[in-house]
């Protein structure tokens, strides 16, 4: 039997962006993350995230990307397409962000409780994709 493949599955309609360039993105950048490992990641709307966050986390409101480990990141696209029109980027720089994101939680790295960790580790992949600022960076302490 061969090992999983990583894999995106869009949930959502997502017209606006180039789906086949995203698989790429997150199947070259996940082994460099996390070697040896393959990943899922659900592109879905605002309402399936609420509903995981609410049921995963306790917390009744959408988000716009959540790590299951060892294996499955999900982002919602409607949060994507709303801060890289807030932010004046893509929605593929935004969902590229996410996913980038998403790889560093599936990685053992929690923003929330590390000493900056994180958010260096994001910082540094962020410039060497070529990707605007980072979730972290952008959120108020």
């Amino acid at each position: 039997m061969s090992p999983k493949a990583t894999s995106v599955l869009f949930r959502h309609p997502s017209p606006r962006v180039r789906r086949a360039a995203l698989r790429r993105f997150l199947k070259d950048l996940t082994p460099q993350i996390l070697p040896g490992q393959a990943v899922s990641c659900l592109i879905t709307s605002d309402t399936e995230l609420r509903e995981l966050n609410r049921k995963f986390r306790g917390k009744n409101y959408a988000t716009d990307v959540l790590s299951f480990s060892p294996e499955d990141i999900a982002i919602s696209f409607d949060r994507a397409a709303a801060q890289a029109a807030e932010l004046g980027h893509s929605i593929e720089n935004e969902l590229h962000i996410l996913m980038l994101h998403g790889l560093l939680h599936l990685a053992g790295m929690d923003h929330e409780t590390d000493a900056g960790e994180m958010a260096r580790a994001e910082a540094r992949w962020r410039k060497q994709l070529g990707l605007p600022a980072g979730l972290i960076e952008r959120t108020p302490a």
